[in-house]
């Protein structure tokens, strides 16, 4: 009995080529139209995902806590987090701006990093149940997850932009790099991971049948 369900691609001798999508013989060893090196699954997919996303749960702390930002003005030195970032817009009355910070910077991040876990858990479990749903929960976590920049950005575009001598400063704080290693590796993660695992499930279920 073959591991994959009955009436996928992969239990017929077929699987497509993860770069130009080209439907390829799972026997071939590279794509045809591209070159690309040809694999029915990705090898260790799970693991990978599991070391990235232990990676970037690791460098989630240091990037919330430590400062991601240094102003200085006028002699005057100030630090901000970015919790601390979105307290003080949300105080200057900027609540859609201090809205959009939170929900991009803090609970996108440590979402996508505990769905990819629980993606991998009920994959290693081979839980024969809502695979449509959690297909598109992946599919919207990869989509999402890209998003979550865009405290870096704001600091690059202020150091770049805001430089004025001895009247104001504002420099990169060490959260920063953190923090870009937070969605470097949550998206390599996300990546690393084969969705196709989660409908192999269904060849246990067509074998209990």
């Amino acid at each position: 009995m073959s591991r994959f369900p009955s009436d996928s691609a992969a239990a017929q001798g077929l699987t497509s080529c993860p770069t130009c999508e080209r439907l390829c013989q799972s026997n071939e060893r590279t794509c045809p139209r591209c070159g690309t090196k040809i694999v029915v699954r990705k090898p260790a997919s799970i693991q990978k995902t599991i070391a990235l996303l232990v990676t970037a749960t690791v460098l989630y702390f240091p990037a919330n806590f430590l400062p991601i930002m240094r102003t200085e003005q006028f002699g005057n030195a100030q630090t901000n987090t970015i919790l601390s970032g979105v307290i003080t817009l949300w105080g200057h009355g900027s609540y859609v701006i201090a809205s959009i910070i939170f929900f991009a910077s803090v609970l996108v991040p440590i979402a996508k990093m505990l769905v990819l876990f629980w993606l991998c858990w009920s994959v290693t479990r081979a839980r024969q149940h809502c695979q449509g749903q959690r297909a598109y929960l992946y599919k919207l976590t990869e989509t999402v997850g890209r998003w979550s920049m865009i405290d870096v950005f704001v600091v690059a575009i202020l150091v770049a932009m805001v430089q004025l001598g001895a009247a104001l400063s504002i420099q990169p704080g060490p959260a920063a790099l953190s923090f870009a290693g937070v969605v470097a590796f949550t998206m390599l993660a996300a990546s690393s991971f084969d969705s196709r695992l989660i409908w192999d499930s269904l060849a246990k279920e067509e074998t209990q049948a």
